[in-house]
């Protein structure tokens, strides 16, 4: 009976933690919804159009590969905005579109990233996120560059405010531009590898999910799963916002009698002490979430039969 009353108490304290997260989840996605709905569509808006206008008016888009994405490649976009602004400030047609020699209007693509000259000394950089080979979201970073003897600021984006852009501009874009917007790249792409792999496994998988949660930035992620056997309880934590894999996984499962019948086995008073599942851990490791899920779900009859027998009846 101390054991059932044990368990009873761990089971209420466990559905208040969730319905808690539940509500800060909730209400995390009404203030991104917010800070989305206005401001950032309009910044997103107009940076599209500024974005498509230079493609536009280029006379060429040059493929860098390896060392030809250099600093030297910086400094002459650096160079080639002043120029453009004084040229401007001359003639007096400050509030013309972007005016270069034919030779000049080039925007430069680096991997997933476009990289263009803008107005007003700016330079442009648009990072097209994707998975399985489709474009999948599109990211802006504009930054300014006054002067030679000034460093190069963030002037605006659309990247999303819960991912460390300005660390990244605080430690890297004064001292090394080029990895700066590397990194960039890199954080953004990592994040919708996460997020997609989310909606995939909600999708592929949802009816066998009874709970998923994630933060913001998908860098922990939380789901559950129930039958009459047992109840599986998934925790993933990303070592940095880098990773499309995670760096810990621990995976619990509490099974239950195997004699008992369906009705039985809802009844907390049935589980056992909780075990982790190794061979499940593994495979998260190394594989997305749903590869992870398919693989683990095909071995678990047989891992469950094993618990089941080490398990006192």
């Amino acid at each position: 009976m101390g054991e059932m009353i044990v368990s009873l108490d761990q089971d209420i304290r466990l559905d208040t933690t969730r319905a808690r997260l539940s509500n800060l989840l909730k209400r995390h996605r009404e203030l991104s919804d917010r800070l989305t709905r206005d401001s950032d569509k309009t910044i997103l808006d107009r940076l599209n159009k500024e974005f498509e206008a230079a493609r536009r008016s280029q006379s060429q888009e040059v493929f860098l590969d390896g060392e030809e994405w250099n600093d030297g490649l910086l400094a002459t976009l650096r160079e080639r905005v002043h120029m453009e602004a004084d040229r401007k400030a001359d003639n007096g047609n400050a509030g013309f579109a972007l005016v270069c020699h034919p030779e000049e209007r080039v925007t430069y693509r680096v991997g997933n990233k476009v990289i263009c000259c803008l107005d007003g000394s700016r330079i442009g950089i648009q990072y097209e996120t994707s998975t399985a080979g489709e474009t999948y979201d599109v990211y802006h970073c504009v930054l300014e560059s006054k002067s030679f003897l000034e460093k190069m600021i963030v002037l605006e984006h659309t990247i999303p405010f819960f991912l460390p852009l300005r660390d990244l501009e605080n430690d890297l874009l004064f001292s090394n531009a080029k990895k700066f917007i590397d990194s960039v790249g890199d954080l953004l792409q990592a994040y919708v590898d996460r997020k997609e792999q989310v909606r995939v496994i909600k999708e592929l998988y949802g009816n066998q999910i009874s709970e998923i949660y994630h933060s913001l930035p998908y860098h922990m992620i939380e789901f559950s799963m129930d039958d009459c056997d047992c109840k599986f309880v998934v925790s993933l934590r990303y070592g940095d916002l880098l990773c499309e894999l995670p760096t810990k996984v621990r995976i619990l499962v509490w099974p239950m009698h195997h004699h008992q019948s369906k009705k039985q086995c809802t009844s907390s008073g049935s589980q056992q002490i909780p075990v982790r599942l190794s061979f499940a851990e593994d495979a998260f490791r190394i594989q997305s979430l749903p590869e992870a899920y398919a693989e683990i779900m095909q071995n678990m009859p047989n891992e469950i039969q094993q618990l089941f027998q080490r398990s006192p009846s």
